[in-house]
């Protein structure tokens, strides 16, 4: 199994921390966010791992180089300009084969055991981890229903939040053309489709978006200490 990791967006809200520093590799404790995914998708056995990148996507190569520090591969997709999250992974296609692969975004941490994914078989076109709606997104994205269904029109259910983490199949794509644009409505209509399921997650989770939230997740990882 593949895995891709989506680290090329430019960090504007996160600015001035962001103004000479790619956002994947803003430190949290010392140490840069894109580094505790490469620890966790290494350590759930995953070997082979593409990571987008555009702005200041050099000093992302220069980081994390070939991989092998952490006993993986890594291949990066470069992007002349964000392609936006299903843009960047439909560029990416080509690297990452034929079958499901595992996404996650850089600006996410989540303790979710990633090992569940790798093992999971993924019939349908996407799965998605949902997390408990946070503060600063209380509508939430989606619906989960109980025989595992992820639903988009259902106002009777909870809404849960997508956590950035996914399996995805390329034939999600493959009606797409290359370009810009984003992930969610590609998903919208697979869900309107029948091909979605997902799973609630009430694990560690915080969208590393904003300043505060870099610092909250350093407060969070201090009294666990991670």
């Amino acid at each position: 199994m593949k895995a891709m990791i989506l680290a090329a967006g430019l960090g504007t809200r996160m600015r001035p921390l962001t103004d000479h520093t790619p956002k994947a590799l803003l430190p949290v404790l010392g140490k840069p966010l894109i580094a505790y995914h490469l620890e966790k998708l290494a350590a759930a056995g995953i070997k082979d791992i593409v990571i987008n990148h555009a702005y200041l996507g050099s000093q992302i190569e220069q980081f994390v180089g070939d991989g092998s520090r952490w006993g993986i591969n890594v291949y990066f997709s470069r992007e002349n300009e964000p392609l936006e999250t299903g843009g960047g992974i439909c560029q990416a296609l080509p690297l990452l084969g034929t079958d499901p692969f595992l996404v996650i975004n850089a600006d996410v941490w989540l303790d979710y055991p990633l090992i569940n994914l790798v093992n999971h078989a993924c019939p349908m076109l996407a799965h998605l981890v949902l997390v408990p709606n946070p503060e600063h997104h209380p509508q939430g994205d989606f619906v989960l229903k109980k025989d595992g269904w992820v639903d988009q029109q259902d106002t009777s259910s909870e809404r849960f939040t997508f956590s950035g983490l996914s399996m995805l199949r390329p034939q999600l794509f493959f009606e797409k053309l290359p370009g810009k644009f984003p992930l969610a409505p590609i998903l919208k209509e697979a869900i309107l489709k029948q091909e979605v399921t997902g799973e609630l997650y009430d694990g560690v989770w915080i969208d590393v978006g904003t300043v505060d939230r870099l610092h909250q997740l350093e407060t969070q990882l201090k009294k666990i200490q991670y």
